[in-house]
This record gives C-alpha cells, structure tokens and sequence, in this order.
C-alpha cells in the first residue's frame, strides 16, 4: 500500500471525518482566522505563514503522504448537514511493530466549541484505530488548565496517566501537558487521579 492513495473517510451521526483537499483553503483559513482567539493559547505559534494558500497546500500534501505511508491520519470535521468544515483530527505519529500506538490531537473552530462535535469525532477516530488500523494504544495530551479538552478525554475513554514537564511549545512557551492514553482492551477502570 506504500505510495497509494488510500480513501479514508469515517462517518459518524452528523459528522464525515474526511483527509482535508486542496479545495477546503478558504473555509479552513476563515474558520482559523476566526477562531485565532480562541485557539491560540493551546496550540503552537503560528508561522507568519499559518493562513496563507501555500501553508495550506503543504499540510495537504502531508495529509496525502501520511496517510499513503499509514504514518498518520488527518481529518477534518464536516458536517454532513451542510457541509461546514467545524474543525479537524488527526490519529498523529504512528508507530507499528511492539508498539502499535498513535498520538490524538484535535482542534474546533470557536463557533462550535462544546456542542458535542469533537467528542463524536474523538470516539470515531478511537474506534476507527482499534478496529479497522488494529491499534492498541492512542495517547492524547494537554495543557492541564484546558478542562474542556480534559473532559473530553474522559469522556472518550482515555484516563489520565502522569505529567510530562516541558513537553511542547504552546503560544510561544514550553509547557507541561498531563497525559492521557485509551487503550482497546483497558482494565484499568476509571481513574480519580489528576
């Protein structure tokens, strides 16, 4: 399968999980661009290039490498209703062999923050990897003041697994983000701790 393009799409009650194309520039942008506000304080610095045409092309091009070298999968949330891009998932760093793991990360645009579109995307996206990728193990991490997204995991089936000091760069600074992890056969039962 190495160097073919492989169609992933995931359906779920509103939503199509689909690899973003060349065509989503302009919804992506403005929908980024929108939501900078909101988004900024847990993401990344964004390149003086984030909302450009070229930037976009890029992460396209990625998108269709990753997926054909099954090293990650990328997804943006459309809903079925209408059409609208809401936001985007990706199933990142891939790792077969003893492993069989991969990272969750996740963004919403604000307009449709907490209406319960991620967690649909969240739980396809596990159930997708456990099923049909035959992983074992997909992770997630986050700022630990970002309740919402805390929530979310749980929610999702993932429990909370430690700290990781100075783990990555968010709006401009090194920070720690707790750690999660949701497992296909998990016996651990909930967790109270963090």
């Amino acid at each position: 399968m190495l160097g073919q393009r492989r169609r992933v799409q995931i359906e779920t009650e509103r939503l199509t999980l689909r690899p973003p194309a060349h065509g989503d520039f302009r919804a992506w942008a403005a929908l980024r661009e929108d939501s900078a506000a909101f988004l900024t304080r847990w993401e990344p610095t964004w390149a003086p290039d984030h909302l450009t045409r070229r930037a976009f092309t890029n992460r396209v091009y990625w998108a269709q490498r990753s997926i054909s070298q099954n090293t990650a999968l990328p997804l943006f949330l459309i809903r079925r209703e209408d059409q609208m891009l809401l936001g985007a998932i990706t199933l990142d760093n891939i790792r077969r062999g003893p492993a069989q793991a991969g990272t969750t990360g996740y963004w919403i645009g604000a307009p449709f923050a907490r209406m319960g579109y991620m967690r649909e995307a969240v739980q396809a996206l596990v159930h997708h990897a456990f099923t049909v990728m035959d992983l074992s193990r997909i992770e997630a991490g986050c700022l630990p003041e970002n309740t919402p997204s805390r929530r979310l995991l749980e929610r999702c089936g993932y429990k909370y697994e430690g700290v990781a000091q100075s783990y990555l760069q968010i709006d401009g600074r090194w920070r720690n983000h707790v750690l999660y992890a949701n497992l296909r056969a998990d016996r651990r039962g909930r967790t109270e701790t963090g």
